[in-house]
């Protein structure tokens, strides 16, 4: 009892010294990695109807399950998808701060607006497996940030999480400025299972993570290269989807 009241004190003397703030804007917060009031309502969160393949937000009301013209145009190897949000203004600027800016800390609540956003697409046999970066950018840039956010969703759902049941084995060229048809050609083959991992997906449905999607082709090739080790089926889940009408 006597070292629970002492860790009270410490921590009550942590938050007078480093109060709480917006993972955002900096201002303050109730608690630890959250977005103030002015932050959350300004973040592009999806919520209603959505493309049913990617998350893509939709206009009107519907109970039917509905596809955006990009996935009605071209196939996707994963039967359901799913994104927090679309990528402009606060959404965009998160993803960067996590992906480029190094705050790891962003993870944490991304990780729970992920389960909230997948909560339609999960079952309780899936395998959580992020998309997977070249071993060099990795060298580069010290993390994953799409393994990090798996880790925060399979924390928050009790599913299994596979970090590296991907790799990245080709190193591509960035895809931005590349156009639809561009990006396809660019990541085709590039990923492939691990062959000390594949065994995990047999069988199994597989939720792949990842950051943004603007086309959809690295999920793609990565959701194929899942369907190929033996994964009865796939699922997308990203943080931040780019619209059309961006």
């Amino acid at each position: 009892m006597k070292n629970r009241g002492v860790r009270v004190k410490i921590q009550t003397m942590l938050q007078i010294l480093y109060p709480p703030r917006c993972i955002n804007c900096g201002d303050m917060v109730e608690s630890d990695f959250g977005l103030c009031g002015k932050c959350w309502r300004n973040t592009p969160f999806i919520e209603g109807l959505c493309c049913d393949l990617c998350g893509t937000p939709l206009p009107g009301q519907s109970s039917e399950t509905e596809f955006c013209d990009d996935c009605l145009t071209r196939p996707r190897p994963w039967i359901r998808g799913r994104a927090a949000f679309c990528y402009n203004d606060i959404g965009r600027k998160l993803v960067l701060a996590l992906k480029h800016g190094d705050h790891q800390e962003i993870a944490r609540p991304a990780g729970l607006w992920l389960t909230r956003a997948a909560r339609p697409i999960l079952h309780h046999q899936m395998i959580i497996a992020p998309i997977p970066l070249h071993w060099t950018r990795m060298i580069k840039r010290r993390f994953n940030q799409s393994a990090l956010l798996a880790q925060e969703l399979a924390k928050n759902t009790g599913h299994p999480c596979c970090p590296d049941l991907l790799v990245r084995h080709i190193r591509t060229k960035s895809l931005e400025g590349q156009g639809h048809e561009a990006r396809f050609e660019t990541v085709t083959g590039a990923i492939s299972p691990h062959p000390k991992r594949r065994h995990h997906m047999i069988d199994r449905s597989v939720l792949l993570v990842d950051d943004v999607m603007t086309s959809g082709a690295t999920m793609a090739a990565a959701a194929e290269a899942c369907l190929a080790a033996g994964a009865s089926d796939v699922f997308s889940l990203v943080l931040a989807r780019v619209a059309k009408h961006d």
